[in-house]
């Protein structure tokens, strides 16, 4: 049986799938709060298994502390991407590292879609007149927002959750055009970023996060947008030069944006925040109870597999 370490606290019954093997859980920590990196180094030394959030950097450190221990034989991040997660080094290590695919990409497009409609029709701004009593009554000029309907949506990645997203804006009646890394050989794929920038009303963000895509969307690419469009992020906040984005709203170069990941979580750049026409949550993509349980059982039902000496679906390789 193995030791497995579980960084943060997780849904009820996410360990359900280690139950009742005779594993010993070990964390998280009792008010919920992330591991230091000489805490993971420690546990990593230690344990057999770490199902892990994407508040853990799981480094090549953590995971040569894992091998020279001798025990680390699987990560399993609860989450779709594992950028927290030094894949490579993992795989030189012989250590299985999993995510979870799959299971949040409707939840995930439901939010997008959230925060494209917030957006456009100004939803926090109104809110918050409203809240505060500055709204004294209805007028004819009040709070104009951007028609969804009828609008061009660019999204930009188009893998499970972008398509989700192409789904619900058909049933908005949108005209949808998409990029990817690789030619789709579909309907609206626009081979050129900044042709597709250029093209939205609405811009909606659905890449992987790293090295590969780190500030794509920066000062150049905002300036190619109109100074009507939209721009939706809840992919990784690294894909947005946060500074600039907020800079661009500043001066009206950009309508609205609707975000829900940021560069430095918790952090949020200060000029961004006093941005206007913004709509910020704080990273709730796939924040539905249904969704974190299964995305829970998923990662902890693939750490019993591989303890158990099996191999589970949801394994990740070096790309």
């Amino acid at each position: 049986m193995g030791r497995v370490l579980v960084t943060r606290r997780l849904p009820d019954g996410g360990l359900e799938p280690l139950a009742g093997h005779g594993h010993e859980i070990v964390g998280p920590n009792d008010d919920d709060t992330p591991y230091a990196a000489d805490e993971l180094h420690a546990y990593a030394r230690t344990c057999d298994a770490i199902v892990s959030l994407l508040t853990d950097r799981i480094d090549a450190d953590v995971l040569r502390a894992g091998a020279d221990g001798g025990r680390l034989r699987v990560v399993a991040n609860v989450a779709v991407g594992y950028d927290n997660i030094d894949v490579r080094a993992a795989s030189e290590y012989g250590i299985t590292v999993c995510n979870t695919p799959g299971v949040l990409d409707d939840t995930t497009a439901d939010t997008a879609f959230l925060l494209i409609l917030a957006a456009s029709r100004l939803a926090t701004t109104a809110e918050t007149d409203l809240r505060t009593g500055a709204w004294k009554g209805w007028a004819v000029t009040q709070y104009l927002g951007r028609d969804v309907h009828g609008a061009t949506l660019g999204i930009v990645g188009y893998g499970r959750i972008g398509r989700a997203v192409a789904r619900r804006a058909t049933g908005f009646g949108m005209r949808v055009v998409h990029h990817a890394r690789r030619p789709t050989s579909e309907p609206g794929y626009v081979a050129d970023l900044d042709e597709l920038l250029a093209e939205a009303d609405i811009v909606s963000l659905h890449t992987p996060g790293g090295a590969d895509t780190h500030h794509l969307i920066d000062a150049r690419r905002l300036a190619l947008m109109k100074p009507t469009a939209v721009l939706v992020n809840t992919a990784r906040g690294t894909v947005v030069d946060e500074l600039a984005l907020a800079e661009a709203l500043h001066a009206g170069a950009l309508f609205a944006v609707g975000l829900d990941v940021y560069e430095r979580e918790p952090v949020i750049e200060p000029r961004l925040l006093s941005a206007p026409r913004t709509v910020l949550l704080p990273h709730i993509g796939s924040a539905s109870q249904a969704t974190r349980t299964r995305m829970a059982t998923m990662a902890t039902s693939a750490v019993a597999t591989v303890l158990s000496g099996g191999t589970p679906p949801n394994v990740v390789t070096p790309g």
